[in-house]
């Protein structure tokens, strides 16, 4: 007898083949059936009119810690994400040292500065009662939603050997010796692979380059060739290059690292902007001279524009920007002072539109932000408002007219930078390059930035313009590359298809009503921190390993989802 049969469904099989009429019944977590099923089961569901697509596997996420006080993977579970890789940028909550028990206030400081989580959250939500990789991994077995799997953080593993060293330092020969063999017992824990930083944004919470950065490339290379002696495995890397185009040298060390481990390297995120039309050829200049050394490189790139909230009075990606960090890096008081300056904010606005600011070059069109939560009777009826309409108003420059209205509110005033690459012929390019061999949909964030940002219902919201907006990829080829796609990239062991005998992670959906809600704030953290929550529209139910989570946008309870352990659950995906 089956546990579940779906009735009359239209099945979009995850591999890009034609939407087919059937019924799927599922028995013990695996799809037992697909075609027209007699066979009797314990429930059944008649549905005609909606449409069942393999669980999505999100790439690039940070739900590391959100995991200990949020099984459900939420919002990711809501809009369909059954498989969920973490442990990214170079940043994991282990292997902690045992004799250090400040290393674990160290790494919580880090993850809030670095990755925009509650620090409240963070002392409060996770147990920390782990020392060695696989301890971490066993802490979370049994009690999550979704699947999961997990790289190495390297900042983790330099900071577990070398101590404070980790920044600013270089191990010995015999420390690198046990960073290695630290290594491997992650590896054999089920370790997904290495994940590392040396990107210029990744500062820990004192202000310091995060550990990764300090290391060199014969530290990167002697773990790269550490992740291909294990069954299963990866690398995901971030250089400075990431944010805008990248280096003859970072080129160069992404590609070695892929090839001396015979694994595919990841890197996020492939920002695609016909108003910048030669970056989408550097950066994949990386996947070109790959294939040629036996290595693979590639890029993730989100399918939709996620907006991101900025701030002047708390860490963003406005501190990124040249120049502007040592002013809003500066007390509040003493900060405000400077803005007030109009030198300072003439300064400011050059280094904002000036070449060296890259990708940050985006958020320097400033008439261009919408003005959010205000806090001022000055600011009243300011909420909604595009600046550059309230400055002609004024008769003031835009940027002089934000600053304002910003110190009215003491910095806290929220701001919403409208995306300049919100076109047609940005689309267009979109559609060309995802569909490069070495581009992957991804890049999610989710579980990061959680005040600023919600890149987790890339995959419904995704799925709608597909359906009833712009429509640059079909429904069966736009599933393929939420599900089959980062499934091969991973090696998953039977996932990312509607296959008979596979594994049971699968979402039903209203093709009619499929999207995503707006983003808003919500107070439910632990400690009562704020974050960015979006609802899904239109998703009917979501399965993991056969296990109902998800009915009619509400969690049932339910925690099937599995650690993903590395050689277990992944296979090698070789680059040669």
């Amino acid at each position: 007898m089956l546990d579940h049969l779906i009735k009359g469904v239209t099945v979009v099989d995850g591999t890009g083949a034609p939407a087919r009429t059937a019924d799927v019944g599922i028995r013990g977590g695996r799809i037992a059936a697909v075609g027209t099923v007699g066979e009797p089961a314990r429930t059944t569901e008649d549905a005609a009119g909606l449409v069942l697509t393999p669980g999505f596997v999100d790439p690039h996420t940070h739900y590391d810690a959100q995991l200990f006080w949020d099984p459900y993977a939420t919002p990711s579970l809501h809009h369909g994400v059954t498989t969920v890789a973490a442990g990214n940028c170079g940043f994991t909550l282990a292997p902690l040292h045992p004799d250090r028990p400040e290393d674990a206030d160290y790494t919580r400081r880090m993850m809030s500065k670095v990755e925009g989580m509650s620090l409240v959250a963070l002392e409060e939500g996770a147990p920390w009662d782990w020392r060695g990789f696989g301890e971490y991994l066993d802490a979370l077995e049994g009690r999550i939603a979704v699947n999961a799997g997990f790289m190495v953080g390297h900042c983790a593993l330099r900071r577990y050997v070398m101590g404070p060293d980790a920044v600013g330092g270089q191990p010995d020969p015999e420390q690198l010796r046990r960073m290695l063999g630290l290594f491997h017992e992650a590896m054999d824990a089920g370790a997904w692979g290495l994940s590392t930083t040396q990107s210029s944004s990744h500062s820990d919470g004192d202000g310091q380059p995060v550990a990764s950065r300090h290391a060199r490339p014969e530290e990167l290379l002697a773990l790269s060739r550490a992740v291909g002696e294990h069954e299963g495995t990866q690398i995901e890397a971030i250089v400075a290059g990431c944010l805008d185009q990248f280096s003859d040298a970072e080129i160069e060390l992404l590609v070695e690292m892929s090839a001396v481990a015979g694994r595919p390297l990841n890197w996020n995120v492939l920002t695609i902007d016909a108003a910048v039309p030669e970056r989408v050829p550097r950066q994949l200049t990386a996947s070109e001279r790959a294939r040629k050394a036996g290595g693979r490189v590639v890029a993730l790139t989100m399918p939709i524009l996620t907006p991101m909230n900025m701030s002047l009075g708390t860490f963003c990606a406005l501190n990124l920007i040249p120049g502007w960090g040592p002013v809003l890096g500066l007390p509040v008081p003493e900060r405000m002072a400077r803005l007030r300056d109009p030198d300072v904010r003439a300064e400011m606005e050059r280094r904002a539109r000036s070449k060296e600011a890259g990708v940050f070059r985006r958020l320097s069109d400033f008439g261009r932000y919408v003005v959010g939560d205000t806090y001022s009777e000055a600011n009243q009826a300011l909420t909604g408002r595009m600046v550059r309409d309230i400055a002609a108003e004024r008769g003031q420059d835009p940027f002089g007219c934000l600053v304002e209205i910003c110190l009215n509110d003491g910095l806290r005033t929220v701001l919403w930078p409208m995306p300049s690459d919100n076109d047609p012929a940005s689309w267009a390019l979109r559609a060309e390059t995802w569909q490069h061999e070495d581009v992957l949909l991804g890049g999610s964030d989710a579980g990061a930035h959680l005040d600023r940002m919600c890149g987790a219902p890339y995959t419904t919201r995704f799925l709608g313009d597909c359906l009833r907006g712009r429509r640059l990829v079909g429904l069966e080829q736009a599933v393929r590359m939420l599900t089959d796609d980062p499934a091969r990239l991973f090696g998953l062991r039977e996932r990312g298809r509607i296959q008979e005998g596979w594994h049971a992670d699968l979402v039903l959906l209203d093709p009619e009503r499929i999207d995503a809600g707006p983003a808003r704030l919500v107070h439910d953290l632990p400690g009562g921190s704020p974050r960015l929550d979006s609802r899904a529209l239109g998703v009917r139910a979501v399965w993991v390993n056969g296990t109902e989570t998800i009915r009619d946008d509400t969690v049932t309870g339910a925690v099937p989802g599995k650690v993903l352990r590395s050689g277990r659950d992944t296979r090698t995906v070789g680059t040669r």
